[in-house]
């Protein structure tokens, strides 16, 4: 008699059941250059493997009969209301995985009922992503050379509706991603800068390093804590901080009147061997207090892994590369789709570990993995 196993075909993956089904897919349908900017990291990759093993050394404790007929997965941030505890990081060049770029992912985050991230570096103007749709967004940009150029983007983000700004301050200097080297990796029109700054920007990128990156040429790698508070004065948006790995960073940006910070290694893109951002996230949340929101940034990619970021000190989470999973799956409908698994496995992981709300997930809900004999 045959044996069964032995006949068995793998099935095609054809509909995604999880995040890692849609970055399959991607892989498959993205142009390889582009698919290995959004995947890469920076040199060995070493920070972007042990990204996933950190989440799974953490444990899950879960509690019974805590009487949860129900889960609710809304929160606030800033103090608006968002329906899952998930947010949009700002990523550049949306059109990379889908015409439709940006707008379709201000049509997603609208529909899911969570903050988007537009950053300066998006395919598409920032006027016509806030014009797309009426659902929460903050916008992303730098402390530039030509600080008038930072306070034309911030002006910009206030008179288009968005209701925060996020500085990026971890990309100041070229990283050397050595995929993108590989292959002479060339970015796309951006289309928030005009000729003359994308010129001066490429004139500024001197180091074969830049591999994509003449963005980086407009940074001022000479930014201060100092200038925190000259961005203060000029806007009356909160400030989001984004790239604080460390505990003395987040009780600077506490003592500098700073609203939110984002704990983030930029994707591991930028410096190989930090450790993962869900490692050094309870030293950030400690040193933080009260005094600022913590967010993270890094890694997400099942619900377990939001569920774990929130116990350990964060108020909610942001995702990047699985953006472009999902519009390269089908645009919004494709990133809906996506976050809507993503959502109900965050659903299925409070009510199997006891907690009814975002409020509910404390510390005591995860303990570091043992090792197995």
């Amino acid at each position: 008699m045959a044996d069964p196993e032995a006949e068995r075909v793998p099935v095609p993956l054809v509909e995604p059941i999880n995040l890692f089904d849609f970055e399959l897919l991607a892989e498959q349908q993205m142009a390889h250059n582009e698919f290995d900017y959004v995947a890469g990291g920076a040199t060995d990759e070493l920070t972007l493997r042990r990204t996933r093993s950190a989440y799974e050394h953490l444990a899950l404790r879960p509690r019974v009969l805590a009487g949860n007929a129900a889960a609710d997965l809304s929160t606030t941030v800033l103090g608006q209301r968002i329906e899952v505890p998930f947010m949009l990081a700002p990523s550049g060049g949306h059109k990379r995985a889908h015409p439709d770029a940006e707008l379709a992912t201000a049509r997603a985050a609208a529909h899911m009922g969570t903050v988007m991230g537009l950053t300066a570096n998006s395919s598409v103007p920032i006027e016509d992503v806030a014009a797309e749709t009426d659902g929460p967004k903050w916008f992303q940009t730098y402390f530039y050379r030509d600080r008038e150029l930072t306070l034309e983007m911030v002006k910009r983000a206030e008179q288009a509706g968005f209701k925060a700004i996020i500085l990026t301050l971890d990309a100041h200097w070229p990283s050397k991603r050595e995929r993108n080297i590989r292959n002479k990796y060339k970015r796309g029109a951006r289309a928030n800068y005009t000729p003359a700054q994308e010129a001066q920007a490429a004139a500024n990128s001197k180091s074969m390093f830049d591999s994509g990156q003449s963005s980086r040429g407009l940074n001022d790698p000479a930014a201060s804590w100092a200038d925190i508070e000259w961005l203060k004065t000029a806007t009356d948006l909160p400030i989001v901080c984004k790239g604080i790995m460390t505990g003395e960073d987040a009780s600077l940006c506490a003592e500098n009147g700073v609203d939110g910070l984002i704990v983030s290694n930029h994707g591991a893109r930028n410096l190989d061997t930090t450790l993962s951002t869900i490692e050094v996230l309870p030293e950030v949340a400690a040193a933080a207090g009260e005094r600022v929101e913590v967010y993270l940034d890094g890694g997400i990619r099942r619900g377990t892994d939001v569920v774990k970021a929130i116990a350990l000190g964060a108020k909610g989470v942001f995702f990047g590369r699985p953006i472009f999973w999902g519009l390269s799956y089908g645009g919004s409908d494709g990133l809906i789709k996506l976050m809507e698994i993503l959502r109900d496995e965050v659903e299925s992981t409070m009510m199997l570990t006891g907690r009814g709300s975002i409020e509910a997930i404390d510390a005591s809900l995860v303990t570091p993995m043992p090792a197995l004999a």
